[in-house]
């Protein structure tokens, strides 16, 4: 038989909610407290396999393809081609609104 997980404190499913940067109510931390056990519980059983004889892998697959086109250099558009577009110019520059005002515009 298995092990009833240990049951998070309320304070540590709050700690979690912060990290994450999530609101919870009362009842959400409640309910959280069981679940969290839950993952936890699981993941201890995944962290006590012995890996020692597995090689890691970066795909699933032995040959991967890429789907990109190759990068090869091509002209330059021109700056009026550039800007044939451009909802808002000013000069041979786009016009966009301010990110972060200053006091200039």
């Amino acid at each position: 038989m298995t092990e009833q997980p240990k049951r998070l404190t309320e304070d540590e499913v709050r700690r979690v909610a912060t990290l994450c940067r999530i609101g919870l109510s009362d009842e959400e931390i409640e309910h959280l407290r069981d679940d969290m056990a839950g993952l936890i519980a699981e993941v201890s059983v995944l962290q006590s396999i012995d890996t020692s004889g597995v090689e890691p892998t970066g795909h699933a697959v032995e040959e991967v393809h890429s789907v990109m086109r190759d990068d090869t250099a091509r002209p330059a558009l021109t700056v009026a081609d550039v800007l044939l577009n451009a909802p808002r110019r000013e000069g041979d520059y786009f016009r966009v609104p301010a990110v972060m005002d200053n006091g200039q515009s």
